[in-house]
């Protein structure tokens, strides 16, 4: 956060942020949101009749595939450090434009979008592509340190370091006038990798990654989702998506916190651009006054979205509680429900940023082959012509449209679905396994509506 703060002083031109848009969608909106809301409470109608044991034997199918070691683990890391390196010379000395400037590009849509979404996809890419692992191997082999085993982090400390440094970067992202400044987004991007790979010497790359580095805690939470799995005999296997997050842990007051900032945050990068909520703050959405203006009420709202979520997310397992006559501890029970999030987090993932990915995906392919705008055409796409029209235009609203609402109403779906195996853990009994859920799923159904609301109402560029 004080990272943040210091970047936020100095001085800058405004760039505007690459997933920014405005426009009125003209759709029949209310019958998607009726229908998204009632296939989210069918759902909870259909989980609450079967009967647990079949849902159990659905959940543990695998198809086993192959084995998988990390003999190339440090090769791939060093390789990928080096790449981060060739982005941030990039970023410093290379074009001022973030089109044509491969550093933003790859940093906000091939990492933060793309990655994430493959992440979920198919399961911890980044435990081999991250660009501290194969660095922290050779230095703490160089000044003879055992590395994972030099030092440890408090337990009472949790993850709250890595929810400090989620929120920093959030407020970067999406309050920062200038994110996609490449040359100070090179400064930041820099300067994390330094701070993080000296706590890896200290604490050690594991413990570090487990609890302090952002990046590799989400994307170990949203890795539980994917359809691949890794056993600790390095195995690998085919399983159902959520199959993973049955098997978890309860997290901790931390761990809950990071995964309602991860989902908070995507919300109100939505909500922060509409006709609504500038309204609410005297700000006319047809003269955009540039983030410069609203650096105050974006803080506010960032903070504002995640404690209404975090307090709406606590009555409802609050409740459930109280009504199944749960004699678990509430600590216990946020902290295993909470799982259930990462189906609805990557959902809103995919659709809030499905534009900045198809368009800015194109860009980021023509700016890799030429990172320093000398005219080299390394990989044959400098000279590609991007496609924005695939995201404009009635037809592209369409299809757009009805994408984004079908992946947030199926990830509301297998929210309830993740949300009643994990209740059946804390209550054998299938009636109150489904009482419990009630409360969370009112909330799940008002925040598929709340979703699609942020889809469809008017906002500003």
């Amino acid at each position: 956060m004080a990272l943040a703060a210091a970047f936020a002083s100095l001085p800058t031109s405004a760039f505007a942020h690459a997933s920014d848009r405005g426009h009125v969608l003209l759709l029949p909106t209310g019958y998607y949101v009726a229908g998204g809301a009632l296939a989210v409470a069918v759902s909870f109608l259909v989980l609450a009749l079967l009967p647990p044991a079949a849902l159990d034997r659905f959940w543990r199918r695998r198809l086993p595939l192959f084995a998988l070691g990390d003999a190339s683990r440090t090769i791939v890391s060093a390789i990928s450090f080096a790449g981060f390196a060739i982005l941030l010379a990039a970023g410093l000395f290379g074009s001022r434009d973030p089109l044509s400037n491969p550093l933003p590009l790859v940093i906000w849509t091939l990492l933060w979008v793309g990655l994430a979404l493959l992440q979920g996809a198919l399961g911890d890419l980044w435990s081999w592509l991250n660009p501290w692992y194969g660095p922290w191997r050779v230095v703490s082999r160089l000044i003879g340190r055992g590395g994972e085993q030099d030092g440890r982090l408090p337990a009472w400390l949790a993850c709250w370091p890595a929810v400090g440094l989620f929120f920093a970067f959030a407020w970067f992202e999406l309050i920062d006038p200038a994110p996609d400044d490449p040359a100070r987004l090179a400064y930041a991007a820099g300067l994390y990798w330094l701070l993080n790979f000296i706590l890896m010497l200290v604490f050690g790359h594991r413990e570090w990654s487990r609890r302090g580095e952002f990046l590799s805690v989400f994307f170990a939470m949203v890795a539980r989702f994917a359809v691949v799995e890794r056993d600790a005999k390095c195995r690998l296997s085919l399983c159902w998506p959520g199959a993973k997050l049955l098997s978890a842990e309860p997290l901790p007051t931390a761990g809950i916190a990071f995964l309602l900032l991860a989902l908070s945050s995507v919300s109100f990068d939505g909500l922060s651009k509409t006709f609504f909520w500038l309204g609410l703050f005297g700000v006319n959405p047809l003269e955009f006054p540039g983030r410069t203006a609203l650096i105050g009420i974006g803080s506010f709202g960032l903070v504002l979205t995640f404690v209404l979520l975090a307090a709406a997310f606590a009555l409802a397992v609050h409740i459930g509680q109280r009504l199944a006559g749960d004699r678990h501890s509430f600590a216990q029970a946020a902290g295993l429900l909470v799982w259930s999030i990462v189906p609805i987090a990557l959902a809103y993932h995919f659709a809030h940023y499905l534009t900045a990915l198809l368009v800015d995906g194109q860009y980021a392919l023509a700016a890799l082959s030429d990172p320093f705008a000398l005219g080299w055409n390394l990989f044959d796409t400098a000279d590609m012509e991007v496609e924005a029209g695939v995201v404009a235009g009635a037809d592209s609203a369409w299809w757009l449209w009805n994408l984004q609402a079908g992946v947030i109403i199926l990830g509301h779906m297998l929210a309830v679905l993740v949300a009643h195996g994990l209740a059946w853990r804390l209550h054998p009994a299938a009636a109150r396994a489904a009482l419990s859920q009630l409360p969370l799923t009112v909330l799940m159904i008002a925040y598929t509506v709340f979703g699609l609301w942020l889809l469809a109402t008017p906002t500003a560029g």
